[in-house]
């Protein structure tokens, strides 16, 4: 892609990964909508904050219908309950999926057909999916996450193929813990740095990349899938 006329919608834009994204962005000369279902709490210079619930079909629609011109689509917003799925609360379980894969299946549904119609603007159309090594690990502590992650997982490596004759290309971003404030009980020595996966992933994501690993742990998961669990 020419980044030089990028014009990304970013969720979950106002903290933690999704801020450097829409930070770096920025800085790549591109013009950054921060989407979050609080638009107010958004600050960071130039950017175009929107309202958005990934969860709520009609914000998605309103969203969409506002910001016509998008050609880049980061699916950051996200959410941890720590539900376990033996005795985890099934509201919670279900905020995971509803989050992880639909929220993210209705972005993709709602937004390609924008991002087709921009695509040759830039060259090409881009949608980066947030995943993460718990697409593919999948302690009991984090039952529910792990199981949207890993439906996540499959949307998006079916939606690369259903979307590359459209001109959209489809990453997904794989990480471990960083430092962010939905993981801020984990300790300092154990998180990467956001700003540095959102550095990395950017620069996969307009690399034509099919898969961004974040950090050490992640790419050695990857790395032994196919040995004995």
């Amino acid at each position: 892609m020419n980044t030089d006329n990028v014009v990304a919608l970013v969720t979950g834009a106002n903290r933690g990964l999704g801020r450097r994204f829409a930070e770096q962005l920025v800085a790549r000369g591109a013009k950054v909508y921060a989407a979050a279902r609080r638009p107010e709490t958004i600050d960071i210079p130039g950017v175009v904050p929107i309202a958005l619930d990934i969860t709520d079909l009609e914000s998605i629609h309103r969203a969409a219908e506002r910001v016509g011109d998008v050609n880049v689509l980061v699916n950051n917003a996200g959410v941890s309950t720590r539900a376990n799925l033996l005795e985890g609360s099934l509201d919670d379980i279900r905020l995971e999926m509803e989050t992880h894969y639909f929220g993210t299946l209705q972005m993709i549904r709602a937004f390609a057909p924008v991002i087709e119609r921009n695509a040759d603007v830039a060259g090409g159309g881009a949608i980066l999916d947030v995943l993460s090594v718990l697409s593919w690990l999948h302690p009991p502590t984090s039952g529910a996450y792990s199981a949207a992650k890993a439906a996540a997982w499959a949307l998006t490596d079916a939606m690369r193929t259903e979307l590359a004759p459209k001109g959209i290309h489809v990453a997904a971003l794989h990480v471990g813990y960083m430092d962010t404030d939905m993981v801020r009980y984990i300790p300092a020595d154990q998180k990467t740095d956001p700003g540095a996966v959102a550095r990395q992933a950017l620069d996969g994501l307009f690399a034509g990349e099919p898969e961004i690993l974040g950090d050490d742990l992640t790419r050695n998961i990857r790395a032994n899938l196919s040995a004995p669990a």
